[in-house]
């Protein structure tokens, strides 16, 4: 079985994927994974930048109430709200839940154990966790049933994605594909697109980013709008 970890408790990181130098001591976690507690790391990055609750919520564009309930790890944010204030304090969202820095560039993972990051419309597993940018990032997205994403988004480099199990309609700059296992599609991120999952069953996708721009960070993009 997967670790999973719940967007809304344990853990701060960021940046290129994971790191913010001068991060304030993160919660507590397990050897073994388990629930990250972002609202603790979110008050850590705060506070490392010296910015104040108030402050932060202007600047993201929250209540002051909804940022101090996810600093108090009482309610779990939503993936856009985590966008918010990613964007907020200069640092890539997955610092909310990134693991540690693997050695000698390399990821290992065995079936079941790698981190499961739960979203409101689904789950999304790094299978690059931890390692710089090298030019691409592969995910595992699981979509929930009847899901669809509320806007499109584009973004540098290119995107392949192939479908696992389920069925996915993917609309790339209007037009429309269906998705069934063992379909794939390649695009330029560029242009506009989306996903939706209309079908009464979850779906799965193993999708590829190759950003162009090492500040481009599309994976955890996809699961925002």
């Amino acid at each position: 079985m997967a670790q999973e970890r719940t967007l809304g408790k344990k853990k701060p990181d960021m940046n290129s994927p994971f790191a913010l130098a001068g991060l304030a001591a993160p919660a507590q976690e397990s050897c073994c994974g388990g629930e990250v507690l972002v609202g603790t790391r979110l008050r850590a990055l705060r506070r490392g930048q010296g910015l104040s609750i108030r402050s932060l919520a202007a600047k993201c564009g929250i209540s002051v109430n909804t940022l101090s309930l996810i600093e108090n790890n009482r309610t779990s944010p939503s993936v856009h709200t985590l966008h918010l204030l990613a964007g907020g304090l200069g640092v890539p969202l997955v610092t909310f839940f990134e693991e540690e820095k693997p050695e000698h560039g390399l990821v290992y993972q065995q079936h079941g154990q790698r981190p499961l990051v739960r979203f409101n419309n689904g789950t999304l597993e790094k299978l690059g966790e931890g390692l710089p940018p090298l030019g691409a990032e592969p995910i595992l997205v699981t979509l929930d049933k009847d899901h669809k994403n509320a806007g499109e988004i584009s973004h540098a480099g290119r995107e392949f994605i192939y479908c696992l199990a389920g069925e996915v309609t993917c609309l790339i700059a209007g037009q429309p594909y269906v998705l069934s296992p063992g379909d794939s599609l390649l695009f330029d991120a560029k242009a506009p697109h989306r996903w939706a999952n209309s079908h009464p069953a979850p779906a799965k996708l193993l999708v590829l980013f190759c950003p162009m721009e090492a500040r481009d960070q599309p994976a955890e993009r996809h699961l925002d709008y």
